[in-house]
């Protein structure tokens, strides 16, 4: 295979994004982390999973950025995870300096790619990545939302016993406490939620997205979140290296759409083969705008923490 994707970061979100990633049979995967033998281990375990799963593509490890060099996309995974009491701000200060290095390194030795971000806070995170690259904006996208929705969409299934692939959700905003979930845009196969479940038992719900990661924080008690993560932002790296044109919602920078400048936050975006090709301006009505512009204008706070 000629194409490659470089995942930073072997932890538990980057070994699984490497080997859904290398599942998925589209590119080859190199795995980097500052752990001596990490991704080396890694990437040859899953390398010999080729011939039972069925993939072609080559997984390997190194220790060394330089090998990142000719990626087509940049997974960031890299960062330490949330813990039990810990909100995803509270790994700022930690993981914006994971976030700067990988970012000059990246610049320096994949300077085309088009870069994922899945590191948190995830939109603090986003912003500083596209600034230490210096990347235009359309090729330096967070995950959020896919994530974010895919819990929706499960959460929804689930609910009505019904195929997870039919149904098809929107959330909007930071990627925390702050989120926008919309139930007007969710639907099982076409069909509106709001006309197969309850008004109640949807707020409840969409509660339970908004905190679905420190729910699973509170569940495994030592981390955090990694299957759903790692699926959402494979899925976005096939969106933009088999130019797919996916309406996904991700975190973007905003340059006055819904009223909001300067900042990383969850909308719906076109990707493709040129990154965030295109951002979907919704009809929110007043309380979703309202709510939406809440969240950016809490992380527009959280910027400041970081020199912004």
């Amino acid at each position: 295979m000629n194409r490659k994707i470089a995942v930073i970061g072997a932890g538990n979100v980057g070994a699984s994004a490497a080997q859904y990633a290398a599942e998925a049979n589209f590119a080859d995967v190199v795995l980097i982390d500052i752990v001596e033998g990490l991704p080396q281990g890694k990437a040859l375990d899953l390398t010999q999973a080729g011939p039972v799963r069925g993939y072609n593509g080559m997984v390997t490890g190194s220790n060394n950025y330089k090998d990142i060099k000719g990626a087509d996309v940049v997974i960031m995974t890299a960062g330490i995870p949330r813990k039990p009491g810990m909100s995803r701000e509270d790994l700022l200060s930690i993981n914006a300096g994971i976030v700067a290095t990988a970012g000059k390194n990246i610049k320096k030795y994949a300077p085309k790619a088009f870069v994922i971000v899945v590191s948190n806070p995830l939109d603090i995170m986003t912003y500083h990545m596209w600034k230490s690259t210096g990347f235009p904006e359309n090729r330096v996208v967070g995950q959020a939302g896919v994530l974010d929705s895919t819990r929706f969409r499960a959460f929804v299934a689930m609910e009505l016993g019904v195929a997870m692939r039919d149904v098809n959700a929107m959330v909007l905003g930071g990627h925390g406490d702050t989120m926008v979930p919309l139930p007007r845009y969710t639907t099982v196969n076409g069909v509106p939620i709001k006309e197969l479940i309850p008004a109640k038992r949807i707020k409840e719900i969409s509660d339970r997205t908004c905190g679905g990661g420190g729910e699973i924080v509170k569940l495994l008690k030592t981390g955090s979140a990694y299957y759903a993560p790692a699926a959402s932002s494979v899925e976005m790296a096939r969106a933009i290296m088999c130019d797919e044109k996916r309406l996904l919602p991700c975190s973007c920078h905003l340059s006055g759409q819904y009223g909001i400048k300067n900042i990383y936050i969850g909308v719906p975006a076109i990707l493709g083969g040129g990154g965030v090709e295109k951002i979907l301006e919704l009809q929110l009505n007043k309380s979703e705008l309202k709510a939406l512009q809440a969240s950016a204008k809490k992380y527009q706070g959280v910027l400041k923490e970081i020199g912004y």
